[in-house]
């Protein structure tokens, strides 16, 4: 096992695409479960905080350190198995998602969670129930997971399987491989019903397994997943299309959710993805892709699963429903490398936002919120306004088939910074007000802990701190995520 302490060595452990930076003693470069085992019973004696880093690529400080040492899962990468009869995989935690991916594809399975950002750790991606365009259809990384084994902050081994440890009403007793139990008295509280990654997920009668789904490193290090596959179609039909009028593409995208989860389009249209883009997002992309229209306010990109039987039909349903809502031009993938250029249109927004906060030294002050369907346009317009009204540059784009919306705010300096603040916290309270969630897919990490106690209040935060006192009782996992202890 490696360990590193030089400055220079170990600074790329100090940020993430947030651009949050901190600090540390030495980072850890575990190759087994056992060296993770190792590591947390020395640092639990000790008491030295640890940190759980994946690849890097999270958005709210949650692998960065503040002190003690860090986990690197980087050297744990080993797809240990895929099953295609019975549609599984079991993978170490910092196995890239877009090579885990390609090796699924090779043999006609796929693995749906897909962050927008692909060189992820899939145990990142568990840490955060990390999601997606394709969540649209088949839901965030909870869905996927079969079953973990994670280390707990004394260095007991835990294994958990779904299906085999469901709680009594708001009970869970977990039981290591050594025999060692704790008892676990869940939180009575409500948790959004839109897509969520904020918080310690607990309900009555749950799975024992969905409370580390989510938890941010700060329960335990997970070191191996089993996790469920499906079959692949081959074939995926993928569009972006362009909208001279913003609420043509926002209620386009609204048909289209309604006859993907209704009956009443007979399986024509099904989407897996629904995304949208502001025409702010397009001038952001503008100078990469001239293919889009000078006069374009929006974009859609939207893809169906498809096959031989059925390409035609649902190639002309969609061209149907984009005349019903005047698209001015539309660019369709002919080839899956044209797929793949779409897919980086998407993914381009976000990376281009990234740099520009890092090229200018800028925090950024992106939204991950969602609310219920039926509130979602409501809350767009009331997002837009706030930040309009606050003359503040923005760029609005995400998920829209799950009604979450990325807003990102981009102050040019300190002044701006701090109105935007207020700007983003009056977003949140909005979504809260909404019965939404301040968080659908980056989790909570550092950076976002006071939306957490504004979305649950103080009671329901020192019951999650009661789980994690239980778990870790000297509170050495993840410190600094979610909530101070």
């Amino acid at each position: 096992m490696i360990i590193k302490n030089d400055p220079e060595e170990i600074r790329n452990y100090l940020t993430d695409a947030s651009n949050f930076k901190g600090f540390c003693e030495a980072v850890y470069f575990p190759e087994s479960t056992e060296d993770i085992v190792e590591i947390l019973k020395y640092a639990n004696k000790r008491l030295t905080p640890v940190t759980v880093s994946g690849n890097g690529t999270g958005l709210t400080g949650a692998r960065v350190p503040l002190g003690g040492i860090v986990i690197s899962t980087e050297k744990m990468n080993s797809i240990i198995h895929i099953n295609p009869e019975y549609k599984y995989a079991i993978t170490q935690p910092g196995v890239l998602l877009s090579t885990f991916q390609n090796e699924c594809k090779k043999i006609n399975l796929l693995y749906p969670p897909d962050p927008t950002e692909r060189n992820c750790f899939v145990g990142g991606t568990i840490a955060t129930n990390a999601s997606g365009e394709k969540t649209f259809k088949y839901g965030a990384t909870r869905n996927f997971v079969l079953g973990l084994e994670v280390v707990l902050a004394n260095g007991e081994i835990l294994f958990l399987e779904r299906g085999k440890n469901i709680a009594k009403d708001y009970s869970i007793r977990l039981v290591c491989n050594s025999g060692y139990k704790y008892n676990i008295n869940l939180p009575e509280y409500e948790m959004p019903s839109t897509k969520n990654a904020a918080g310690y997920f607990c309900k009555k009668n749950m799975d024992a397994i969905d409370l580390f789904i989510g938890s941010e490193g700060t329960l335990g290090v997970i070191t191996k997943a089993k996790l469920k596959l499906i079959n692949s179609t081959g074939k995926v039909l993928s569009v972006v299309s362009f909208f001279e009028n913003e609420k043509d593409a926002l209620y386009f995208i609204e048909e289209a959710k309604k006859k993907s989860v209704s009956n009443y389009s007979s399986g024509l249209i099904d989407a897996l993805a629904l995304e949208f883009f502001d025409s702010n997002s397009l001038e952001f992309l503008r100078e990469d892709y001239p293919i889009i229209p000078k006069n374009a306010a929006a974009a859609v990109w939207f893809e169906q699963e498809i096959n031989n039987t059925n390409e035609n039909f649902a190639l002309e349903s969609w061209m149907n429903l984009l005349n019903d809502f005047n698209s001015i031009d539309n660019w369709f993938a002919s080839s899956e490398k044209e797929s793949g250029e779409i897919q980086n249109f998407r993914h381009n927004i976000s990376a281009k936002i990234n740099d520009y906060i890092s090229k200018n030294n800028l925090r950024k002050l992106g939204t991950d919120v969602a609310v219920p369907d039926e509130d979602f346009l409501r809350f767009y317009f009331y997002s837009k306004k706030t930040v309009e009204d606050a003359n503040l540059n923005f760029v609005a784009y995400g998920h829209f088939g799950n009604s979450h919306l990325h807003l990102n705010i981009l102050p040019e300096n300190e002044d701006e910074y701090i109105l935007g603040k207020k700007v983003y916290s009056a977003i949140c309270n909005e979504a809260i007000r909404l019965k939404g969630t301040v968080s659908a897919e980056h989790g909570i990490g550092k950076l976002k802990k006071e939306y957490l106690l504004m979305m649950f209040g103080k009671d329901v935060i020192d019951k999650m701190k009661n789980i994690k006192r239980t778990l870790d009782p000297n509170l050495i996992l993840g410190r600094g995520n979610l909530f101070d202890i």
